[in-house]
């Protein structure tokens, strides 16, 4: 999965379509992401001790992977990723539209 916790995304389909946000969750077993302020669903929860509360809370849910796009770092528009190896050796993963390195 190419998408990971921290990356700033942007929403290409569903209720949520346009809106962006920051990955919070990365499940990559499931091909899913959740991202901060993006799926929110009302969900009951059920007082667990003397100090947690209970009510209706909002929680953010799980959306599909390939229903989000990084957005590059030059230009904040959403872009593909690929991968390529530096000097070292090392693995980075690389913009495709301005070929720019998306993990520093």
């Amino acid at each position: 999965m190419k998408i990971r916790k921290g990356d700033k995304v942007r929403v290409l389909a569903g209720k949520d379509r346009g809106k962006e946000g920051k990955v919070s969750r990365a499940i990559p077993a499931d091909n899913k992401v959740i991202v901060d302020g993006v799926n929110i669903a009302k969900r009951h929860q059920k007082p667990t001790s003397a100090t947690t509360q209970g009510g209706i809370i909002d929680k953010a849910m799980p959306l599909d992977a390939s229903n989000v796009a990084i957005l590059s770092p030059s230009d904040g528009k959403p872009t593909r990723v690929g991968y390529r190896f530096t000097e070292t050796g090392e693995k980075v993963r690389v913009c495709k539209r301005t070929g720019v390195d998306i993990d520093g």
